[in-house]
């Protein structure tokens, strides 16, 4: 037998090994996390400062304006003449964004507009928001989820037993370019009408198996604070529905949205649940975190519904720190949705691999809490369905054979009382 200090220094140096195993991992990740740009960091802020002037004084607007989100929806860009004034975009990238608007309707908020940097071709923010010509090859569908076939009544959307979407509106801060329902967007803003809300509440009274409602657009906190309270007040008096759920990207697009006022509505109609889409870190901003904390404050749980996109954040480094920098401003990584072929996105399509790649990189080299679902949703409106690296290699009636995050091969026993 070993005495007892032998065994101890024995433990302590295979202990230290195996710190020194992990730190190094951790280490290959910090050589390279600060290449990636986020909307916190100092630098980024000088040329976000720099943009916002420059876009006050092409619009003529004043700080007080900037504070003013109705300001801002007055103001999105959507003219290629107001564009230029802004971001320095070559005639033949200009000729581009014509051609597209004359199909697809674009603009975009100031405030977003303010994130892009003078590298604007490989800025995630301008890549999410102008159109690329690429938009006009004949690829995908126009409703790949088959929405108009899941749709019982006025507004709705069900795709499972005991939960449902009212689309309550087409208006967005910015039209993102890989929107799943451009269909919808048109040529003007426009919400639902009373009526057809009334329908779609009438419907989920009539159905008591409904407990979950996802209001949702078009963006639901561009509804009037006084429209979102009615909504919300007739759904709570509704006994069936236990929770509801608000689709939203104001907190990454217009994060001046989130007033006290709207805040105060949020507070009255617990339980709210509010999902938001952060696709890059440099979206994490001053103004993103706030609107967050405020949202927090109201008494809202919020997670976040990320898409994975080719050239914007189909890279492992990116994802994890995209989801470090939410975390941060208490923003729970839910969804890494795979994009769905929507006609006119073909050109961010990535590949399974890719989403498997990174997920098997997040997988145990980061906290849980920073390891969302990876999902691709089934064609023709059958739902989500999870996705992720194999670490089940065989199962038998005494014993599982399993994969460890690191790739270590082990045999767990499979117990059966």
């Amino acid at each position: 037998m070993m005495p007892k200090k032998t065994v101890m220094e024995a433990e302590m140096s295979r202990a230290m090994a195996r710190a020194a195993e992990l730190k190094q991992d951790a280490l290959e990740y910090l050589k390279v996390r600060d290449q990636i740009p986020c909307g916190m960091s100092p630098e980024v802020q000088a040329w976000v400062q720099v943009r916002k002037r420059r876009i006050l004084q092409v619009l003529g607007g004043t700080e007080k304006d900037w504070n003013n989100w109705k300001w801002h929806m007055r103001n999105r860009i959507n003219d290629v003449s107001v564009l230029t004034k802004i971001l320095d975009i070559s005639t033949f990238e200009s000729r581009g964004i014509t051609k597209v608007g004359r199909t697809y309707r674009w603009a975009v908020s100031p405030y977003y507009l303010s994130l892009v940097g003078d590298d604007y071709l490989n800025n995630p923010v301008y890549l999410q928001a102008v159109p690329d010509p690429r938009e006009l090859l004949p690829k995908g569908e126009l409703d790949p989820m088959d929405e108009a076939g899941t749709s019982p009544a006025p507004r709705i959307t069900r795709r499972y037993p005991d939960r449902l979407i009212i689309n309550v509106t087409n208006q967005c801060a910015m039209f993102c370019r890989h929107c799943q329902r451009r269909r919808n967007i048109g040529e003007i803003d426009q919400h639902a009408s009373r009526e057809d809300v009334r329908a779609a509440l009438h419907y989920i009274s009539g159905n008591p198996e409904i407990r979950d409602v996802l209001i949702t657009g078009g963006d639901a906190l561009l509804l009037s604070d006084r429209t979102l309270d009615w909504i919300l007040t007739e759904l709570d008096r509704i006994p069936h529905v236990e929770i509801k759920r608000i689709g939203t990207r104001i907190p990454v697009t217009l994060p001046q949205r989130v007033t006290p006022e709207l805040c105060e509505v949020i507070s009255k109609h617990p339980p709210i649940y509010v999902n938001t889409q952060f696709n890059h870190p440099l979206e994490v901003t001053p103004e993103a975190k706030q609107a967050c904390d405020m949202l927090v404050q109201a008494g809202a749980v919020l997670g976040n519904q990320a898409v994975l996109l080719r050239g914007i954040n189909d890279c492992p480094v990116v994802m994890k720190k995209l989801n470090h920098e939410l975390l941060r401003i208490r923003v729970r990584p839910y969804y890494i949705f795979h994009p769905k072929a929507v006609r006119g996105t073909s050109h961010r399509w990535v590949s399974i691999e890719k989403g498997l790649e990174i997920m098997e990189a997040l997988r145990g080299h980061t906290s849980g809490l920073a390891v969302p679902t990876y999902i691709i949703n089934a064609p023709g409106g059958f739902g989500k369905i999870p996705l992720m690296p194999q670490y089940l290699l065989k199962l038998e009636p005494d014993k599982a054979v399993v994969r460890t995050w690191e790739g270590r091969i082990v045999e767990v026993q499979n117990c059966c009382f």
